[in-house]
C-alpha cells in the first residue's frame, strides 16, 4: 500500500490523488471521482473536495493509498 504524508490537517481527495501519482491532473481526478471510480475508506465517494485526514485511505484503479 502506498502512503502520502500531509503537512496540514487535511487534504482534498482530488489533490491527494495527484500527490499519490494516481492521476495526472485535477481534471482527470474530477472525472474519475464524479464517475464513482474512487473509494474512500471502503465506500464510493463522488465528492472531489472530500477532506481526507491522517488515517483515511482511498482506492482507485486497484491501488490503495493511506493518508499519514
Amino acid at each position: 500500500m502506498k502512503s502520502i504524508k500531509i503537512k496540514d490537517e487535511f487534504i482534498k481527495l482530488g489533490q491527494a490523488m495527484k500527490l499519490a501519482g494516481l492521476v495526472d491532473s485535477g481534471i482527470e481526478a474530477k472525472i474519475v471521482i464524479q464517475d464513482g471510480q474512487v473509494m474512500v475508506n471502503g465506500e464510493v465517494d463522488t465528492r472531489r473536495g472530500k477532506k481526507l485526514v491522517p488515517g483515511d485511505t482511498f482506492t482507485y484503479n486497484g491501488e490503495t493509498v493511506s493518508v499519514e
